[in-house]
């Protein structure tokens, strides 16, 4: 018997619930809060420009993300570009030169290996040490450490590290080596390095994240007859005798609203799910919310910051993007740079470059990070005129995501409570705050509420 759920969150997550609670036959109404859709991974209207709140590289190992993206009607061939896995550094910037041919797993890696420009032979031993030793082990730990334990434990050397694994661990965890989960970054490793080819390979994406999918996904569920608020806020949510009680506000319900549901996916940040777990809570509405909703106030946010920079139309990377070797004591904040006019032709001569987990970054006024990061491109890319850009804007998502520690609890999707389920890139799982992780909890939570 079809039924009719609450999806509060129009994130990557809230929309990969919505779409598969739909396609097993249901109704679905999703309320988000922003009048944008994509949550934290969103577009970002700017002075008559189209920009994202945070440059993301996607993996071919994204499967669930690639799956429901075709679903809704996502041609990914123009909504992505597909490059074979690299980390390229600019031409004598003092970095290495690494990218993986087209051929079978894993002799992609180990050709890349061999040809490496910028690694001396007793870093491409390292790397060839770390992949074989974390392969015969199956790419897990019997204790979690962070990711510089491990990489110290293998025998990793400085360069090494520096080139290769410490920009890979922000990418993908957004968290420093320091603080990240070795066992969360074996598993992203597994299903890229240690996969088949076409899984390590990266996918940059040339429509902006709302477009991406949520915004793909809302028109699909509409077509289907399903309810789409924007800009509605779910205030709050409360057991009834026959489902749930959802309550919001916003223009988009026409002030203050509530409505009855068969079950409710939360799917928000862990901040606003905490808020509103702790309504149940004090209510005293099953026993365990207490424990949950504390568990979601326990993650530490981790920022996200992406400056652009645009030049003269003609301004161009040799390639569509670079690898940034980032030195926080020396104003160097740069771990990426993105051309997105080789993406979107529409940005022609826009340049993004990508500071992960640095609150540091975050917290400078805006001009001295654009001058900072202005003058690091100049100075990596050997051309002074990248220190003058035209028009710059730093936009900042403080609560990008989580920090990715060892052994962090994270809860599952189910609650105590019958017909309520969490989805986000939060919960528990192998994969750290990605599009990936977010998909995969909401394709979870809501095959667990139609089970229900």
């Amino acid at each position: 018997m079809a039924k009719h759920f609450a999806v509060a969150g129009g994130g990557w997550a809230g929309f990969a619930a919505a779409v598969e609670l739909v396609r097993a036959g249901h109704r679905v109404t999703v309320f988000e809060a922003a009048r944008t859709l994509g949550g934290r991974a969103r577009r970002v209207s700017f002075d008559g420009r189209e920009l994202d709140n945070g440059q993301h590289i996607m993996l071919g190992a994204y499967s669930e993300s690639l799956r429901i993206m075709r679903a809704v009607g996502v041609d990914l061939r123009s909504a992505v570009l597909t490059l074979p896995l690299q980390m390229r550094y600019p031409p004598g910037g003092g970095g290495m030169d690494f990218i993986a041919p087209r051929l079978p797993a894993p002799l992609h890696v180990g050709i890349a290996l061999l040809r490496a420009r910028g690694l001396a032979r007793e870093d491409k031993m390292a790397l060839a040490r770390f992949t074989t030793t974390a392969r015969w082990m199956d790419w897990r730990l019997n204790n979690d450490c962070s990711v510089a334990e491990l990489l110290e434990r293998f025998d990793q050397t400085p360069r090494l590290v520096t080139l290769m694994w410490r920009p890979l661990c922000l990418a993908a965890l957004n968290t420093p080596p320091e603080r990240a989960s070795a066992q969360v970054f074996l598993a992203v490793l597994r299903d890229s390095l240690g996969a088949r080819r076409a899984a390590s390979d990266m996918l940059v994406p040339r429509a902006d994240l709302s477009a991406l999918f949520p915004d793909a996904a809302a028109a699909w569920l509409q077509g289907k007859g399903n309810t789409i608020h924007p800009g509605a806020k779910v205030t709050a949510i409360r057991p009834a005798a026959d489902g749930w009680t959802v309550e919001a506000s916003g223009a988009a319900v026409g002030g203050d609203w509530s409505g009855q549901f068969d079950g409710v996916v939360l799917a928000a940040s862990p901040a606003t799910g905490a808020s509103l777990l702790a309504t149940l809570r004090d209510a005293g509405a099953a026993p365990g919310f207490a424990e949950l909703a504390s568990q979601l106030e326990a993650f530490e946010p981790e920022p996200i910051t992406t400056c652009y920079l645009q030049y003269a139309p003609g301004t161009h990377l040799e390639i569509p993007f670079y690898a940034l070797i980032d030195d926080p004591a020396t104003k160097r904040w740069g771990q990426f740079v993105f051309d997105r006019g080789q993406l979107d032709a529409k940005q022609d001569g826009l340049l993004a470059v990508v500071i992960s987990a640095s609150s540091e970054a975050a917290s400078l006024p805006q001009e001295a990070l654009v001058a900072a990061v202005a003058a690091q491109l100049a100075a990596d890319l050997a051309r002074p005129e990248l220190a003058k850009p035209s028009w710059s804007k730093v936009i900042t998502e403080k609560r990008a995501t989580y920090a990715c520690a060892p052994g962090l609890r994270r809860p599952p999707n189910e609650t105590p409570a019958k017909g309520l389920v969490l989805a986000g890139d939060y919960t528990a799982g192998e994969y750290p705050a990605t599009l990936e992780m977010a998909v995969r909890s909401g394709l979870q939570a809501a095959r667990l509420l139609a089970k229900a």
